[in-house]
């Protein structure tokens, strides 16, 4: 995809998908220029960040590539970027009671066996239906066929991601909608973000 120019100087957009509902909802890969500074979300949208490239910084700390951040509705934030990064943003509503901070150096933490054999999970974040985290898969791991309760997202950080579908390199962002089914696998092996249980049709009109 191309990256386009929005209204902030020394930024540069990929949009994956935008919803101008009740909640206004936006996903997207964000580039910025050393000295950026990030808007904040409209006060009733929190955002969910992982750091692809670059150096993301705050009045706590630097955020260097990995590194996956939640910033509730409301939470007062400054970031920044002195040497420029590129940046997953998923901008939404988040689930009444999803209040928590989360700052996490995925680069310093321990993976966990998943389902399968070739399989490893390192959770990021859990609330209600949603959930979110890294998942490893080693060359020549098959996961069964099964549904996604409330969709499925996908960011493919590294490697190549498979399903009876398609073949997904690095890069590669799908979303699944509720009740979805597939059976995924990865011949080469890589590693993907996945968020669940998050598009669950609701009173507002998002889904």
């Amino acid at each position: 995809m191309a990256w386009h120019d929005t209204t902030e100087t020394g930024e540069w957009l990929k949009p994956l998908e935008k919803d101008v509902g009740a909640v206004a909802r936006a996903t997207g890969v964000l580039k910025y220029a050393p000295g950026s500074v990030l808007s904040p979300p409209p006060g009733l949208v929190g955002e969910e960040i992982i750091v692809l490239e670059g150096i993301l910084a705050d009045e706590h700390g630097d955020y260097a590539a990995g590194t996956y951040l939640r910033n509730p509705p409301d939470v007062q934030r400054t970031l920044h970027s002195n040497a420029g990064c590129v940046l997953f943003v998923k901008q939404y509503g988040f689930e009444p009671g999803d209040i928590d901070v989360v700052r996490l150096d995925t680069a310093n933490m321990s993976w966990l066996p998943g389902l399968v054999a070739g399989l490893s999970v390192m959770p990021l974040h859990q609330h209600r239906h949603e959930n979110a985290a890294l998942v490893r898969w080693q060359p020549e791991t098959y996961f069964q066929p099964h549904g996604h309760f409330g969709g499925e997202e996908i960011l493919v950080l590294s490697g190549v991601f498979e399903d009876e579908f398609g073949r997904y390199p690095a890069n590669t962002w799908i979303r699944s909608p509720h009740m979805s089914r597939h059976q995924p696998f990865s011949r080469s092996g890589c590693t993907i973000y996945v968020k669940t249980g998050h598009l669950m049709v609701d009173t507002t009109g998002m889904s």
